[in-house]
């Protein structure tokens, strides 16, 4: 399986963005420590993982804590290995988070994806719960798409350029 994995932290107001190699993981602990260890200092953390044209994970961390996960097609994701311990800690469940659980309403049920996870994750920075499923079901839209699109959103699109591009 082929993956691409950024990290992308937010210490004061600016962004800095690194590849994550997560080559040898062994569970979601490891993945975990290894965000941390982008910037131990970040108030937000990021993970993009990008695989196989297939799916795209996010993780996120708030001053190192409080794991966030969301992926864009979790079949596909658990069809690997990586992707199995990125989802690990999540409910594959493709229902939308909802405080109620007597009305569960499904996510895009329409699309052949089915995403999973906090579809909210983002939307403190400007790429609401919608606007981030709208991005991963539009025909033609790769995972690296969606990240581009989303670091664009968020304001660091630059420097995720740059390790994209190394």
């Amino acid at each position: 399986m082929s993956y691409f994995a950024a990290a992308a932290t937010r210490a004061d107001d600016s962004w800095d963005a690194v590849e994550v190699d997560l080559d040898g993981v062994t569970d979601l602990d490891d993945v975990v420590d290894r965000l941390r260890d982008v910037d131990s200092s970040a108030n937000i953390s990021l993970l993009f993982v990008e695989a196989d044209d297939e799916y795209l994970t996010v993780l996120r961390l708030d001053n190192g804590d409080d794991l966030r996960v969301f992926c864009s097609d979790a079949p596909f994701a658990e069809e690997s290995r990586l992707g199995g311990i990125l989802l690990s800690d999540t409910d594959t469940d493709t229902s939308s988070s909802s405080d109620d659980d007597d009305e569960e309403t499904p996510v895009r049920s329409e699309l052949d994806a089915e995403p999973v996870g906090e579809t909210d994750l983002l939307t403190d920075l400007g790429v609401s719960a919608s606007v981030l499923l709208e991005l991963c079901a539009k025909d033609g839209m790769l995972p690296s798409d969606v990240t581009v699109e989303v670091a664009s959103r968020i304001g660091f699109s630059d420097v995720l350029e740059e390790v994209h591009d190394a």
